[in-house]
């Protein structure tokens, strides 16, 4: 869904180059990215919480 979604959006921005496959490659490298980035922000908030006050 977030592929087709994409797709619509670039295609509004004049891409059209692009084909099903490569929509859906940017989807899951922009999942990966974001899942890394929750785990990142996690992670220092869990250090923030535990530094001696």
């Amino acid at each position: 869904m977030m592929a087709t979604i994409l797709q619509k959006q670039m295609v509004l921005r004049g891409v059209h180059s692009l084909t099903p496959s490569d929509y859906d490659e940017i989807v899951k490298g922009l999942v990966e990215q974001l899942r890394e980035l929750e785990l990142g922000l996690a992670a220092r908030e869990l250090a923030d919480k535990q530094k001696p006050k």
